[in-house]
């Protein structure tokens, strides 16, 4: 990926995560990035091709992370989940998915199908997360691995939007009670 390309992204990426996918527009990327609109255009000619850009490189740096944490108990491997949200609210951030829901509706099919991918694969490594868990006796709770991975990646993306409205603390004090809920 051109080094152009790599900073694009990462600035949407910022956009989508503070004001939101429809609350930017390309000059908003190419003024800070001290180009033209048209340089923006050349990388990615429609707006919904940035946000899949975008969610392509949240995708890739998804799997590298659980990669990593593979091998941990999967307490270790909650723990270290909850801490990618942690770091966007340190950054006062919302997560990802958590900002491009509201505009769903709104996205082209293209980028809607690329939204449900991202939400497919972090539900579908939680879920499979917390069920080794509970066969390893590091986790308990009633119900499904899935229904409880819903309610802690819900849990947490309210969690982001709450503490932009009631101070940082409000992070903290949900994800300590998403862990003593479920831990042995």
């Amino acid at each position: 990926m051109s080094e152009t390309r790599e900073k694009i992204i990462s600035l949407a990426d910022k956009l989508i995560r503070v004001k939101g996918f429809n609350a930017f527009s390309y000059k908003d990327i190419a003024q800070p990035l001290e180009m033209k609109n048209a340089a923006v255009h050349y990388h990615f000619p429609g707006k919904a091709d940035l946000g899949i850009g975008v969610i392509n490189e949240e995708l890739y740096r998804f799997t590298q992370q659980t990669h990593k944490w593979h091998k941990l108990p999967e307490e270790e491997q909650l723990k270290h989940f909850i801490d990618v949200f942690r770091k966007q609210n340190q950054h006062g951030n919302i997560c990802l998915m958590g900002s491009l829901s509201p505009d769903y509706n709104t996205l082209a099919p293209d980028m809607q199908q690329k939204v449900q991918e991202m939400a497919n694969a972090i539900l579908q490594w939680l879920s499979d997360c917390l069920e080794a868990g509970r066969k390893h006796k590091r986790f308990k709770f009633k119900g499904s691995a899935n229904d409880r991975a819903l309610l802690i990646i819900t849990n947490l993306q309210a969690s982001l939007l709450m503490s932009r409205v009631l101070g940082n603390t409000i992070f903290s004090r949900i994800t300590r009670q998403l862990l003593d809920d479920i831990l042995i």
